[in-house]
């Protein structure tokens, strides 16, 4: 899988393992050659899925049955981001302020998670049947405790443990089209120079890789003597790639809704249209008077939640922010894709080292630290902090001039 993780990252997005990008997938234009190549990508891996999953039981083959699973990781991960997108690109609203993109990081994990169970199922399978080949005593008594199944010929009607020849047309045949798939796609977009499209097409050489391991299996157990054992390896080989690319989809949609920092691609690409804007700003008013000192920022789905924090002068007015605000927020949007929120923070040129932390409040000030005032004690305080809402109101709007001690 390394040939597709490689180049996963483009436009700053991370791309799970095993999963497609669907930007295609979800355009409206079904003419355009781009999205026409990607949904018969998606139509082939249901075929493929379905076919080679009855083809690997009908012919008794452990590593055509694991690559049908595999397969079907393309296929559940298109489904999921077309089932969710919609609701995860919904505009915010009051009771989920920070939009609903967490809708598809959910969809996300309970999706990998079937698939990492799929994966180990497989997995377990093609172990109990080379336990059933090398090991019959030991599996016979595993059987007895329960730990293993009973064995009951393990064949549909072949007398072996092997697989049947046919299974093999099946693996060949997916090496063929998913080939076809990884040049057609490929063609594409070195004509749109996407790399979107050129992800999604050596992807289908991955597919086509699977196979041919399927492919080899089979035809070795076959023809080869005493080598029936092929196949579970095989199917054992390839059910660990699926445990890997459900692990990786597990891992990242986990992270994701703990809600880790993005990546340094994306953080650098943010820096860099807000610096751009930051350029046009400063040469205009003839000083370097705004400076970009920190990004950070969160995945939510496919949208990005970033925080800014800028340092200006501390002459500069609430309205002189705000245009900047505006300015950077406008440059950020246009030139990032999947930026959905950009939070502005200023602070103090004067302040030397960013840090986000001191917007945290601290321990010693939290109420847990000392008991509850009295009733009238409560009034006081609101009405207090009500009579001096205005006076300090530009500080607890986005556009804040901040000051760290």
């Amino acid at each position: 899988m390394t040939s597709q993780t490689q180049i996963r990252g483009h436009m700053g997005h991370h791309h799970h393992h095993g999963a497609h990008d669907n930007t295609y997938l979800l355009s409206a234009d079904k003419k355009d050659a781009g999205v026409r190549i990607t949904r018969i990508g998606l139509y082939v891996n249901l075929g493929m899925a379905v076919g080679k999953g009855v083809g690997g039981y009908v012919f008794n083959s452990q590593a055509l049955i694991a690559d049908a699973i595999h397969s079907l990781t393309d296929l559940v991960s298109d489904i999921m981001t077309l089932a969710t997108v919609s609701w995860s690109l919904k505009l915010p609203s009051e009771r989920f302020p920070s939009g609903y993109g967490k809708v598809e990081s959910l969809g996300s994990l309970g999706v990998s998670g079937i698939l990492l169970g799929g994966g180990m199922m497989m997995g377990w399978a093609a172990v109990i049947a080379l336990c059933q080949q090398f090991f019959p005593d030991f599996a016979e008594a595993a059987a007895h405790w329960g730990f293993l199944p009973h064995s009951h010929g393990h064949s549909h009607s072949h007398g072996d443990l092997g697989p049947s020849i046919h299974a093999a047309w099946l693996a060949a045949g997916s090496i063929v089209i998913k080939e076809w798939l990884y040049r057609a796609t490929l063609k594409v977009a070195k004509e749109r120079k996407s790399s979107v499209l050129a992800s999604n097409a050596y992807h289908h050489r991955v597919d086509s890789l699977t196979a041919f391991v399927a492919l080899l299996m089979i035809g070795g157990s076959n023809f080869l003597n005493n080598a029936s054992w092929l196949d579970p390896v095989g199917g054992l080989v390839i059910s660990l790639m699926v445990v890997q690319a459900g692990w990786g989809n597990t891992k990242s949609a986990l992270f994701e809704l703990a809600d880790v920092g993005v990546e340094d691609e994306m953080k650098s690409n943010v820096r860099r249209a807000a610096t751009k804007a930051l350029a046009t700003l400063n040469t205009e008013s003839g000083t370097n008077r705004v400076e970009l000192r920190s990004v950070q920022g969160l995945k939510s789905g496919q949208n990005f939640l970033m925080d800014l924090e800028l340092a200006v002068p501390g002459s500069m007015s609430v309205e002189q922010t705000r245009s900047v605000e505006d300015l950077v927020r406008k440059q950020v949007g246009a030139k990032v894709r999947g930026v959905k929120r950009v939070r502005v923070r200023f602070v103090s040129n004067t302040t030397e080292e960013p840090d986000f932390m001191d917007e945290f409040i601290k321990p010693g000030v939290s109420p847990r630290s000392s008991p509850e005032g009295s009733e009238d004690e409560h009034d006081h305080d609101h009405n207090h902090s009500h009579e001096h809402g205005h006076s300090h109101s530009h500080e607890t709007s986005s556009s804040k001039i901040q000051k760290r001690k």
